[in-house]
């Protein structure tokens, strides 16, 4: 009973968390908002309206949802492969993302067509990660070994990178700093225009990865067990694969790679829940994530250059990862 208690509490404190995150985020910037004004409690200029609404609230709404994608995503992936540094772009989809940003930016540039740089390089990016994982879902069928399907998604993202380098070396100087600051990481390239989109990707992973509970949790205990259980583990790894390149491709196409959330993230979970029950970990992986996530917009805001979120993600979790690796010796 005290542990249901406590677990009730930790996500009600998540919930609050989250909103005071938000309303942090919208405040802090190269120029403070009163959170007072914000909350819509007094007159605003006109230009604190418009940083507030057109740049400050999409990027925060982003931040929730690539936070809780790519943490769900990355807890999929370790419960699948059963790898605690397993993370949502471990099939390549990153690398596929990478390699149709990269086609569409040279092109652009090259053809002059700046215009369509960002459109193209978002429904590159969706094509480019739909094909690496497209791949990956026809050698599954071929493939009945985990670890070994785990090789052949490294490869294809190895093949991606490689193809992604060799367009790098012949690209000229303008579209090769394009396609570099995507790579970084952000989230403010996402407005009202591309929200509804982004949203509707990201809620539709999401969705399903609770429809997987079930199978997850009989995952945890190896696939004889799931067998045992009734569970189809072909159909189930299948169904999973689509759901993690849904959310991981999705959050990529449009905010590019960022780093460490999904394989921190579920680590945090876990710990603090002290269990692996997906019924309770995938929920607040989500939370977590998308609190970790704001956190690190709002470290990167304020700096006077406002850093890629993706460098201040991983300077959180790249200790996460050392200290997971010297635990397990």
């Amino acid at each position: 009973m005290q542990i249901m208690k406590n677990r009730t509490l930790f996500f009600s404190c998540a919930v609050v968390l989250t909103l005071v995150l938000l309303l942090l985020d919208l405040c802090s910037g190269s120029l403070f908002l009163n959170p007072f004004s914000v909350l819509g409690g007094g007159q605003s200029d006109p230009v604190t309206e418009t940083i507030l609404w057109n740049l400050r609230l999409p990027k925060a709404l982003v931040a929730i949802l690539a936070g809780a994608a790519l943490s769900v995503a990355g807890l999929m992936m370790q419960t699948l492969f059963r790898n605690p540094l397993a993370g949502p772009y471990i099939l390549g989809v990153s690398s596929g993302a990478s390699l149709g940003v990269a086609f569409v930016t040279m092109c652009s540039v090259m053809l002059a067509w700046t215009p369509f740089v960002h459109m193209g390089s978002i429904a590159a990016a969706i094509l480019g990660s739909t094909a690496v994982l497209l791949l990956v879902l026809a050698v599954s069928r071929r493939v009945q070994n985990n670890v070994s399907l785990l090789i052949v998604g490294l490869m294809f993202g190895s093949i991606a990178g490689a193809l992604v380098n060799l367009m790098q070396n012949f690209a000229n100087p303008d579209a090769l700093k394009l396609f570099i600051v995507w790579t970084l990481g952000s989230l403010e390239s996402v407005g009202w225009t591309d929200m509804p989109l982004m949203a509707g990707i990201v809620l539709l992973g999401l969705a399903a990865s609770l429809l997987l509970l079930k199978p997850l949790n009989g995952l945890l205990l190896g696939e004889d067990y799931a067998r045992g259980l009734g569970i189809n583990v072909s159909c189930t790894r299948t169904l999973i694969v689509l759901t993690t390149g849904l959310l991981a491709g999705g959050v990529t196409a449009f905010c590019g790679p960022i780093a460490f959330v999904g394989v921190a993230v579920p680590h945090i979970a876990r710990g603090i829940l002290r269990t692996s029950n997906h019924r309770l970990t995938l929920p607040a992986s989500m939370l977590i994530g998308a609190d970790l996530l704001l956190v690190c917009d709002i470290l990167a805001s304020l700096f006077t250059y406002p850093l890629p979120v993706s460098t201040v993600s991983a300077l959180f979790g790249a200790p996460i990862i050392i200290w997971i690796i010297l635990k397990r010796k």
